[in-house]
């Protein structure tokens, strides 16, 4: 589902109590706010209660107020809110090696404004995608990694990043393992991509293994990098089945077309403020 331009996204948690449906419904109806879309979830596993509401403003809507008033609304609930204004566009940093597919599907649906963001640097350890980040006219920074110095080059890495403000970085297809230093930089603001059989197809040519074993499902996994390799909050999965009839480079082809769905799909879930963490869960709503 896309969203309307002219809505504002309120989302907000707090732990699972009486009237926190109300407290936040209650107060937009007073202040003659029209709620255009509307999703809850109350996980009873970890007592939390999660909310994410579209809305339309009304004429002399007052965003330093409303806040204001939201959080004195909310503090008896001990609920945690954001609220994302429209027509918001974050800016993005993507990460990547030699793989191709995902950065330009990414760039393309940018370019059309499928995914309403501003990528603002291309990073990459390999100087073989420059031309199509210069292309879409995107800074892109070669910075090889000498595996006696990996600190120095996740410096100019997490320099770059700063520096461009990013609010999200996209690893797509960066087939390097980051530092825990930069994961914990990056916690819950970077979003990763891989193939879906991991952990059973570790290492080099995975498809080729999976071939070798005469698996029947293909997929890819976008998730929120942290310390864990591969392991981290888990956004949303794509899958499709295949056959004894897909050779090793059949499933290398419907591998690729996986990764950018499902890359492209968490990302808008995270632009749209649909993805809650919860522990080392996702709710996405």
């Amino acid at each position: 589902m896309s969203r309307a331009p002219d809505t504002w996204i309120l989302t907000a948690d707090c732990p699972s109590v009486l009237g926190t449906v109300d407290a936040v419904t209650r107060y937009l109806f007073e202040q003659g706010c029209y709620v255009t879309e509307h999703h809850s979830f109350d996980d009873r596993l970890s007592s939390r209660f999660f909310i994410r509401v579209e809305f339309r403003q009304p004429d002399g809507f007052d965003e330093a107020a409303f806040r204001a008033g939201l959080a004195e609304r909310g503090a008896s609930f001990g609920m945690i809110f954001e609220l994302t204004a429209p027509q918001y566009r974050p800016k993005v940093v993507i990460m990547v090696s030699k793989a191709d597919h995902c950065l330009n599907d990414l760039l393309y649906r940018q370019r059309i404004g499928q995914l309403p963001m501003d990528v603002v640097a291309v990073i990459s350890n390999h100087p073989d995608l420059e031309p199509l980040a210069r292309w879409h006219d995107i800074p892109y920074y070669h910075f090889p990694l000498d595996p006696k110095d990996k600190p120095s080059q996740e410096r100019k890495v997490l320099q770059v990043i700063e520096q461009a403000g990013a609010e999200l970085v996209i690893l797509a297809r960066y087939m390097q393992v980051l530092s825990p230093e930069l994961c914990r930089r990056l916690d819950g603001w970077a979003i990763n991509i891989h193939h879906s059989l991991l952990p059973g197809f570790k290492g080099a040519k995975p498809y080729h293994q999976a071939y070798n074993k005469g698996v029947k499902l293909v997929g890819a996994t976008a998730h929120y990098i942290n310390n864990d390799l591969d392991e981290g909050p888990i956004i949303t999965q794509g899958v499709e089945v295949v056959d004894h009839s897909h050779y090793p480079e059949d499933l290398i082809a419907k591998g690729r077309d996986i990764e950018c769905l499902t890359l492209a799909r968490a990302i808008g879930y995270h632009i749209e403020r649909r993805v809650f963490l919860n522990a080392n869960r996702t709710v996405v709503l």
